[in-house]
């Protein structure tokens, strides 16, 4: 029996065309610059991403706490919002690379609302006051939502107004772009530097980008080596992030056309409470009924072949990615059918 992983889009592997470009991939050294297949990435990630330069970095959480090394003095405050992925799940590296401090805002669903984040700017100068040197937004959010365009768009203009520059964490901003049907520079427009992940809903085995204007990425790569980024042959990997950019990102509507389909099978289920408004990607959260016994839960999933990370506090998260069908689909919902009968 296959094993389904529906755990998260993070456990996806490399397609076969993504391991025959690795292995005919053209490799240098990347650290002197003369990887030619890491230079195409690079090029090919700036362009699409709406920026003038690009970098190639070993993960997402590193291209996050890269940007914020990179625009942040220490001591500076960032803005963002309670419930990111910055503030929840990048062990504080905020605190202990950049030295900075965290000012969160509450955000509905992910959206941050800009005239809470124009509160929290420090405007004038006093001693006692730290600087406020970022603003981090997300999109996709790591809650499966996607941030309206004019919602970026509002913050993006308090930033511009208080000269304070923008990060946005796009670890699948690939994904926000197939939701909203637009391109992803119309998101990265609202931002002065963008991380997006090659992995993930992409399926490269390795790698994010971070992109900016030409000054940014220049200081970026040099704290990128300070930080023990600098990889040398990197081109292997580089290869399947370029597969990614393109073949990958182009079928990224079949991962949440699969979301939807499980969605709305686990919706018509005795118990389970599902906002189907809110399965905007890949990603479909629900909520079990208090009497299903997680245990017994993720016994009949792990008997069936289906990895899943379990329940937290009645919650429960499953993930779509180019490794799950129709027949994924089916085995995944019998499991829940069979316990909810």
């Amino acid at each position: 029996m296959s094993v389904i992983d529906v755990r998260s889009d993070t456990v996806t592997q490399p397609t076969l065309a993504m391991r025959q470009a690795m292995f005919d991939a053209v490799v240098g050294d990347d650290v002197y610059g003369d990887d030619p297949t890491v230079a195409e990435l690079e090029t090919l990630a700036a362009r699409l991403l709406g920026k003038e330069a690009a970098l190639f970095v070993p993960s997402g959480n590193f291209g996050n706490q890269l940007a914020l090394y990179t625009h942040c003095r220490r001591g500076e405050e960032v803005i963002l919002g309670d419930d990111c992925h910055i503030v929840w799940h990048e062990s504080g590296g905020a605190a202990v690379i950049a030295g900075v401090q965290l000012r969160t805002i509450a955000s509905a669903d992910g959206v941050l609302d800009a005239a809470e984040v124009a509160k929290r700017i420090r405007v004038g100068e006093d001693i006692h006051w730290p600087r406020t040197g970022l603003i981090c937004v997300e999109n996709a959010h790591s809650n499966g939502r996607v941030i309206p365009l004019a919602a970026m768009q509002a913050v993006w203009q308090v930033a511009q107004a208080h000269a304070v520059p923008v990060h946005l964490d796009g670890a699948r901003v690939f994904n926000a772009a197939a939701h909203l049907g637009c391109e992803v520079s119309a998101i990265t427009a609202c931002a002065d530097s963008v991380m997006c992940c090659l992995s993930k809903g992409l399926a490269a085995p390795v790698g994010s980008i971070l992109a900016g204007n030409a000054d940014f990425i220049a200081r970026a790569r040099k704290n990128r080596k300070l930080l023990g980024g600098g990889l040398r042959q990197a081109g292997v990997l580089a290869a399947p992030g370029i597969l990614a950019l393109t073949e990958m990102a182009a079928r990224l509507p079949e991962d949440h056309a699969r979301a939807r389909q499980l969605a709305q099978q686990l919706a018509a289920l005795p118990g389970i409470t599902l906002a189907l408004d809110d399965v905007h990607i890949n990603m479909v959260w629900f909520r079990l009924p208090g009497h299903l016994d997680s245990k017994v839960l993720m016994a009949a999933l792990d008997a069936a072949g289906i990895k899943a990370n379990p329940p937290e506090h009645g919650m429960m998260r499953l993930v779509t990615h180019w490794q799950i069908g129709d027949a994924e689909i089916a085995r995944i919902v019998a499991v829940f059918a069979g316990l909810l009968a």
